[in-house]
């Protein structure tokens, strides 16, 4: 196991470990509220990161932390331990402010957001982009399908689902950010568009 992924898999485990100590104090300050909660929780500048090691429950975390595990190791080999931290905290950042404007923008009701859901898509993005052809098999149902397949069809689920307003509490938009910034890091890596 590269030594950031498995870093990032204790961290989260250790952050997961605390919150269900300390009640919901950690959420109060790291997730992620929305800017101008009359009377409620502030916005600040930290939970753009602190809110990716928090997770809603132990289902939340298990699923982000297999993939973690499953994607992360071949990631980070092929960018270095440098970049694949950049690339993950970029993803990270990016979520929240997509999931930031979009909530924003739609006038949804203030709600904090948590979970490393938005890196996650991320690594799922750039694992179909450069092993596009590897097999994933999904869990339910466990059908094997090519990488870059997989990808886009997870990436048209999640805007389905987000613009319909089905399977609420799930943050699809901070998904599909954390594809965008991921898309945006590889740009940046090529040396490829917007960046030339």
């Amino acid at each position: 196991m590269p030594p950031a992924t498995l870093a990032l898999l204790g961290a989260n485990i250790a952050v997961y470990l605390l919150q269900n100590q300390m009640g919901p104090q950690l959420l109060l300050q790291f997730a992620l509220w929305p800017p101008g909660i009359v009377g409620g929780p502030a916005f600040e500048p930290w939970q753009l990161v602190s809110y990716g090691f928090l997770h809603g429950s132990f289902t939340h975390i298990f699923f982000n932390m297999f993939a973690l595990y499953m994607f992360g190791p071949d990631i980070e080999r092929l960018f270095g331990t440098r970049f694949f931290v950049l690339y993950y905290f970029g993803c990270v950042v990016s979520a929240a402010i997509v999931h930031l404007t979009v909530t924003g923008w739609m006038g949804s009701a203030p709600a904090p957001m948590v979970g490393a859901s938005g890196a996650m898509f991320g690594l799922l993005l750039a694992f179909g982009w450069f092993f596009p052809q590897r097999r994933i098999v999904l869990l339910f149902p466990p059908i094997p399908m090519p990488a870059r397949v997989f990808v886009a069809v997870y990436g048209v689920l999640e805007l389905t689902l987000g613009v319909t307003g089905s399977a609420s509490g799930v943050a699809h938009f901070a998904h599909l950010g954390g594809m965008l910034g991921g898309w945006l890091m590889l740009q940046y890596r090529r040396g490829g568009f917007p960046f030339r």
